[in-house]
């Protein structure tokens, strides 16, 4: 089955999943984004959990101007009403690590949003292509400032500590005992738990992790 019959099935239809496999959808993607993807981004009515999936790789394999491809994730932001959805469309917006300045300055328009995945975007890009020498102080500072009332952006913001924890331990370890942490009983207790479960983090630091409380 070729891209138009796919989208064809997927645009008439009411059902709102199909089952179709995760690599089937990146495979796809990759071939539309050398193609005419314009269309499809136009013409996308997101009826299926497939289809926002697939705008959501498609973005991510694009290849053109950077003010372009924020355009095109900007314009998606409100279709996003799923983890899944969230976390791949951050994940594979690779192009970020090239232009980081400018997608930073990009995702700070959001970073007082009190909508649950406009918040987990900003987790989940930082957590992405953001953890390095240069942005990890600016990234514990906003993962500490962000809305964390809905239950994926609470989330989002404790897998963004515990993959800090695993990359910069001293630092996450030193900002979780420190009066500055301002996160809620319920999003430090959820960073603790995310920590103690991650493979990431060394036993030592698991141990120092257990005596901790709010």
């Amino acid at each position: 089955m070729n891209f138009d019959e796919i989208k064809t099935e997927l645009q008439n239809t009411k059902r709102t999943s199909f089952g179709i496999s995760v690599p089937e959808l990146k495979k796809l993607a990759k071939h539309v984004a050398k193609t005419n993807y314009e269309s499809f981004l136009t013409e996308n009515n997101f009826e299926s959990f497939e289809l926002k999936l697939f705008h959501a790789f498609l973005i991510g394999y694009i290849k053109n101007d950077i003010e372009i491809l924020l355009k095109y994730f900007e314009d998606f932001i409100p279709q996003v009403d799923n983890w899944a959805v969230n976390d791949s469309l951050c994940q594979n917006f690779k192009i970020a690590r090239k232009y980081p300045e400018i997608v930073w300055k990009f995702l700070m328009k959001y970073k007082n949003s009190k909508k649950e995945f406009e918040s987990r975007i900003i987790s989940v890009m930082l957590l992405s292509h953001y953890l390095n020498d240069k942005y990890i102080d600016n990234v514990i500072t906003v993962l500490n400032q962000l809305n964390t009332h809905s239950y994926y952006a609470k989330m989002g913001v404790a897998w963004a500590f515990a993959t800090i924890m695993g990359k910069y331990p001293n630092k996450c370890l030193n900002y979780l005992m420190s009066p500055k942490c301002s996160l809620d009983k319920s999003t430090f207790n959820k960073t603790l738990q995310k920590i103690k479960e991650s493979y990431r983090v060394s036993e030592k630091i698991k141990l120092k992790i257990y005596k901790i409380k709010k």
